[in-house]
């Protein structure tokens, strides 16, 4: 009986692995094993060159460095192992003429190397090599990278695509959508990868995701139309950072809070975001669904104990009203409660959407639920002519989005400081405690 190979290979994987065409791309669902099976390749086409005393070079470009480092972690490395390769691995910061970049980089026999870095035009006209284009639909600035990546490939290099849609827009859709022989094409979804033995509950995944427009773009491979969306997926992934949502990386700074009141059907959301420069940063988003008003005030008031609270919208709308008034009266000045009325949300759409379009606002990347709800908004006319947005096909009526458009209007146009002065345990005014952004302001932890 013949011994089992090292590295297992679904249907779909084996025939994205020996297609050894030169112009190469992959559109496969989330999680089906784009990067590991790419990474194979890249391995695969090493040790050839190894065995036959030549010296093979790739570079991969990610999204960010630490889809860069998983690559090499979990793809490069592991596979070289298991082809009985030796290798000396490296780090190094590459410099370029906009920034300097963390770069992960392997050594092979015989001069080999494989580089794996964030994706940019610098890097992308940096190096002569083959090239794997890791998740290029969620690439920023697509079309600058490919501008300056193409002329570097074309004397004879080869180029791996690999990528879930993301909207109707950017290089990757181009590239997927354009008439010609000069691509081979490989498109995988949910439904393929799982005949061809991958294990997926997919009607698990589905419910899990809770979100069409998200289950039909990432796992059955649609691109979404971006004509009516408020925010189109360019606009949201140019916006997202891996250091964003973590509170860890909270520095202090002043802190700006959107509250979106929701308790039975509609989730409740608190969005914290702190000020660096002209950014606001997430740092931390409070998630919570049929929550007592208790719990739900207990988590706003945790929110504006730990961090230096500048200002707090809160949606003052229905169930919203007592929520407001007890904000205010423990924390007074700093508390603004907001009406949600079709004039009030256009300002905070388009406050909103400026921020996006500025890249001014830092939100999680691949936080596949956040990026669903953000797209799902639609501008739409009301029957007097006066504009008025929705979420279609939504369970939880695009909430994340009011949080963080509540967020941005509490940043917009803070003029002075407001007062704040919480309650003691015996229900007592502090008047020592003032508004973060006076100096005098005692953290609460004081």
């Amino acid at each position: 009986m013949p011994p089992k190979p090292a590295i297992q290979l679904y249907g779909y994987q084996r025939e994205w692995f020996m297609d050894r065409s030169r112009f190469k791309l992959a559109k496969f669902a989330r999680q089906t094993g784009k990067t590991f099976t790419t990474t194979l390749e890249v391995v695969d086409d090493s040790y050839e060159a190894a065995v036959q005393k030549r010296r093979a070079r790739w570079v991969i470009l990610s999204r960010g460095e630490r889809q860069a480092a998983e690559a090499m972690n979990e793809g490069i490395k592991p596979h070289a192992k298991a082809y009985g390769m030796a290798f000396e691995e490296s780090a190094f910061d590459w410099e370029g003429s906009s920034g300097s970049y963390k770069a992960l980089e392997v050594t092979l026999p015989h001069g080999g190397k494989i580089t794996a870095l964030p994706a940019n035009p610098d890097t992308a006209r940096g190096f002569s090599a083959n090239v794997f284009l890791d998740e290029f639909a969620f690439h920023k600035d697509s079309g600058a990278i490919w501008k300056a990546l193409f002329p570097v490939i074309s004397a004879g290099w080869k180029l791996r695509v690999a990528s879930t849609p993301n909207g109707k827009s950017g290089k990757f859709y181009e590239l997927d959508t354009a008439d010609d022989d000069a691509w081979s094409r490989h498109e995988v979804d949910i439904y393929r990868a799982v005949k061809d033995g991958l294990p997926r509950d997919i009607e698990e995944l589905r419910a899990a995701i809770a979100d069409e427009d998200a289950w039909a773009q990432e796992f059955e491979l649609k691109y979404l139309d971006e004509a009516s969306a408020w925010l189109s997926y360019e606009l949201i992934t140019a916006c997202e950072d891996e250091r964003a949502g973590r509170s860890s990386e909270y520095q202090g700074g002043l802190c700006f809070v959107g509250r979106d009141i929701g308790r039975r059907n509609d989730l409740h959301v608190i969005w914290v975001a702190e000020l660096i420069g002209d950014v606001l940063w997430e740092r931390e988003r409070i998630e919570q669904k049929r929550a007592t008003f208790a719990d739900m005030d207990a988590a706003f008031d945790e929110v504006m104990s730990r961090y230096h609270v500048a200002r707090a919208c809160i949606d003052q709308t229905g169930m919203g009203e007592k929520v407001v008034e007890d904000a205010q009266r423990r924390y007074g000045g700093v508390i603004e409660g907001v009406l949600f009325t079709s004039p009030s949300k256009l300002v905070m759409a388009t406050q909103g959407k400026e921020r996006f379009e500025d890249r001014t606002v830092r939100i999680p990347a691949g936080d596949v639920p956040l990026r669903g709800d953000l797209h799902k908004l639609r501008k739409i006319s009301g029957p007097t002519g006066v504009p008025r947005f929705v979420a279609e096909r939504d369970d939880d009526h695009a909430d994340r989005t009011w949080a963080i458009f509540l967020g941005i209007n509490a940043a917009a146009g803070l003029s002075e400081a407001p007062r704040w002065r919480p309650l003691t345990e015996a229900g007592e005014m502090q008047p020592s405690r003032v508004n973060p952004i006076d100096e005098n302001w005692i953290p609460a932890d004081a």
